[in-house]
């Protein structure tokens, strides 16, 4: 007896028949199947290329950032989403004195060579660049409050910061802040710029580095963009409010600016 044609004859006998009842449904069943492959392919498509999408718009023109800290209160609060405009300081402009402002502090606020898993960075970053994760650790933001060639005194007789010699009436500090509790005289060196948090309690700025390398001062060329919109929570939507706390400061030559 042949057994080799006999299981070959049994095996075809399983098989759905055509025309038949069971063959129409599993016909039916293998063509959804098949459907629907393809449009998993074209959804996860879709999405790697939102994503890189994104990623490129997040890394040229604007960035969101998670705020991670309260030394922006009150005019940024801790868990934040805002805006960062990275077209702002393009052609030309340079940051002016009241601007809020995202920047690297790798060399003036954090030592260079810092060791980090450059697997779990590029992670992170990806994260941070659509607001999804806390930015760096050598990423800052602060407020401009000298540009290079000013003179920034704290403080006068009525608690107030001079600039080049104007007092500045900062009513975007956080209430029962001071101007600053340790006293400062610095010129800032042209192309940096001094930073200072509008918390002033609570935050660490340029004060705080004075006696490093740079003395606390910011290249203006790692200055990332400007903070000039919020995009999260929905009731602080809109744009950032600017300040004319320095509209009396003149520049060094005497002109204002």
């Amino acid at each position: 007896m042949d057994t080799q044609a006999e299981h070959s004859e049994r095996d075809r006998s399983s098989e759905p028949r055509a025309g038949s009842e069971e063959g129409s449904r599993f016909s039916r069943v293998r063509g959804r199947v098949e459907a629907v492959r393809p449009w998993r392919r074209r959804v996860l498509a879709g999405a790697v290329a939102g994503t890189a999408a994104l990623l490129l718009f997040s890394a040229f023109v604007v960035q969101p950032l998670l705020v991670p800290s309260g030394s922006m209160e009150p005019t940024l609060r801790v868990g934040d989403r805002v805006l960062v405009n990275k077209l702002a300081y393009r052609s030309g402009a340079v940051p002016e004195r009241g601007d809020v402002v995202v920047f690297d502090g790798t060399g003036s606020f954090v030592r260079e060579g810092l060791d980090e898993n450059p697997v779990a960075a590029s992670a992170r970053g990806a994260a941070a660049s659509l607001g999804f994760a806390e930015p760096a650790d050598t990423d800052f933001v602060k407020r401009v409050v000298g540009v290079g060639g000013d003179r920034v005194v704290c403080c006068d007789a009525r608690g107030r910061l001079r600039v080049n010699g104007a007092p500045v009436d900062e009513t975007y500090l956080q209430p029962g802040d001071s101007a600053s509790k340790a006293p400062f005289d610095v010129v800032v060196p042209r192309g940096t710029l001094w930073m200072m948090g509008d918390h002033r309690s609570r935050s660490s700025d340029s004060r705080d580095h004075l006696g490093s390398p740079g003395g606390g001062m910011v290249p203006v060329e790692r200055v990332i963009g400007r903070v000039d919109w919020l995009g999260w929570p929905p009731a602080r939507i809109g744009g950032l409010r600017g300040t004319g706390a320095f509209d009396g400061v003149r520049a060094p030559g005497g002109a204002h600016g």
